[in-house]
């Protein structure tokens, strides 16, 4: 269980406490998904007691009734919530001088507040990166879940494609893309924004979608995902409309050559940065260098980003079991842009992508 990685943690690290503030790390721990809003929700960790979930009240019995089987402890919105969480700690341990907190994610005003209940405590203790690597490794479960999140990726790159029209708004596409998820497959939540970019717009990674409207004879660029049981995907495709420039299919066939270079190269034992390099220095010799602007990957999961970064410099050695994207891009400012992505597990033999819609440069007929 991984909550008992948690608490042998705390044993090894010398600390008494972890303050889980992060609701996804809780999720992860407890099984228990649900975003707070402006409340508070934490789990409380101990190295010799039993962990407790702290919720406001009006999400105490969907806890409770939840796959978590712990204690929970929940406070009005009357109430001071921290004065209830120190009572609650101080009823369950006298061991409370050394925290271990999520430093990447709990805000100051709320550890100025938690500090406030325990002014003598040692709070420099971080959890994050303990937690960073071990959600590092995926069960078979976490793969399959993965998986089916990759699958309805590819359904919505189905419906991008067909939505695609001389004059329609990117914000159209992402709509209808949206729109049917919900409609056809349940999916409620996306992993992230839907981006969809056509012509000169695709030359800025992370812009759109904008009002910017499709045009005959351009590349148009799609990143999107869903959450799918607590787990994200995360996929990117660049199409053609009409007939586009032969720059423009000049860098999408160098990108495409990259990327299935790199998900080829995948194996356990080679570094992060090598991996980073087998895209890199295709782009780089093909002219394009300066133009591959991001890192080549990064970790998934109940994340859309997560660790590790594949990226140079990184020495960290992939083995079987981590979960990360490959997707490099070619952006030509002014002219047109290309992403390729995907999302995988390593294997002991390579590496297995969740979406499996076809990289051939697809052309979309112009119409009306």
């Amino acid at each position: 269980m991984n909550l008992n990685k948690l608490q042998e943690w705390l044993q090894a690290s010398g600390n008494d406490v972890a303050y889980i503030s992060n609701p996804t790390t809780i999720a992860y721990f407890t099984g228990y998904d649900m975003e707070p809003h402006e409340r508070i929700f934490a789990l409380l960790a101990f190295k010799d007691s039993d962990p407790f979930v702290f919720v406001p009240a009006l999400n105490v019995e969907e806890a409770k009734n939840s796959a978590w089987d712990g204690d929970v402890f929940g406070y009005l919105d009357s109430e001071d919530p921290w004065a209830v969480i120190a009572d609650k700690i101080k009823g369950r341990t006298s061991e409370y001088q050394k925290w271990a907190l999520e430093k990447n994610n709990l805000s100051v005003a709320h550890f100025q507040l938690m500090h406030e209940q325990f002014s003598d405590a040692n709070f420099d203790g971080d959890a994050s990166n303990f937690i960073a690597k071990i959600r590092l490794y995926k069960t078979p479960e976490e793969v399959k879940q993965l998986q089916a999140a990759g699958r309805e990726a590819d359904f919505a790159f189905e419906i991008g494609f067909n939505a695609i029209k001389t004059g329609v708004t990117e914000r159209y596409i992402a709509g209808q893309i949206e729109y049917q998820l919900k409609v056809q497959k349940g999916v409620m939540h996306e992993s992230f924004e839907t981006i969809v970019q056509t012509g000169t717009n695709a030359a800025n990674p992370h812009l759109g979608p904008t009002m910017n409207k499709v045009q005959p004879n351009e590349l148009v660029l799609f990143d999107l995902g869903t959450m799918h049981n607590g787990y994200a995907s995360d996929a990117s495709r660049t199409v053609a409309y009409g007939e586009p420039s032969a720059k423009a299919k000049e860098i999408y066939e160098i990108d495409r050559e990259a990327q299935q270079a790199a998900i080829d190269a995948v194996k356990p034992g080679m570094t992060a940065s090598e991996l980073d390099g087998v895209a890199r220095d295709i782009i780089t010799k093909a002219g394009y260098g300066e133009y591959f602007i991001h890192r080549l990957g990064h970790g998934i999961g109940k994340d859309v980003h997560e660790y590790p970064s594949i990226v140079g410099g990184n020495d960290l050695v992939i083995e079987e079991g981590m979960c990360f994207s490959i997707e490099p891009g070619i952006y030509l400012p002014g002219i047109a842009g290309v992403r390729i992505e995907d999302c995988g597990v390593v294997t002991k033999d390579g590496y297995e992508p969740f979406t499996h819609t076809s990289k051939e440069l697809k052309y979309i007929p112009l119409s009306d």
